[in-house]
């Protein structure tokens, strides 16, 4: 078992000795999510594997916040963006703008992209090494910026 699992486990347990509705009904749904696949896979999840279920609940928590701001419905929004939050906590720190752009530079430089038409190569590249820890749009948009 991963320790991140671990780590959930416990916070489920701290938050309900603290009463904290909005965040144990957040870690209830993460440990649920992350049973579920344990079910789905027939085995104990390892930390990646954990990651990407958070990550994947991230971006279903960005896209609600997107669809209740559509919507005017602020204070749905703003619970949205409690549990992202907490959501985000149990993920490795983003990377920074600068920090993706000099890698990015570095891949670009190794794999010999001239132009638009090498993007593929470089967003392979670049995806594989910062899975996870970069939002996907950000490294095209530093990519596109990047080629001529």
């Amino acid at each position: 078992m991963g320790t991140l699992s671990e780590k959930i486990r416990a916070d489920l347990t701290e938050a309900m000795k603290a009463q904290d509705k909005e965040r144990l009904s957040t870690i209830r749904m993460l440990q649920s999510s992350i049973k579920n696949e344990q079910i789905n896979l027939g085995h104990e999840l390892s930390d990646e594997e954990a990651l990407t279920i958070i990550r994947k609940a991230v971006k279903q928590r960005q896209d609600s916040i997107e669809q209740y701001t559509k919507g005017n419905r602020p204070e749905l929004a703003e619970k949205e963006r409690g549990e992202m939050e907490l959501l985000k906590s149990y993920l490795p720190p983003e990377l920074t703008d600068e920090e993706v752009e000099a890698g990015i530079r570095e891949i670009v430089a190794s794999t010999g992209a001239q132009s638009k038409k090498d993007m593929g190569k470089v967003m392979k590249e670049a995806t594989a090494r910062y899975k996870g820890r970069v939002d996907g749009k950000k490294v095209q948009e530093i990519v596109s910026r990047l080629l001529p």
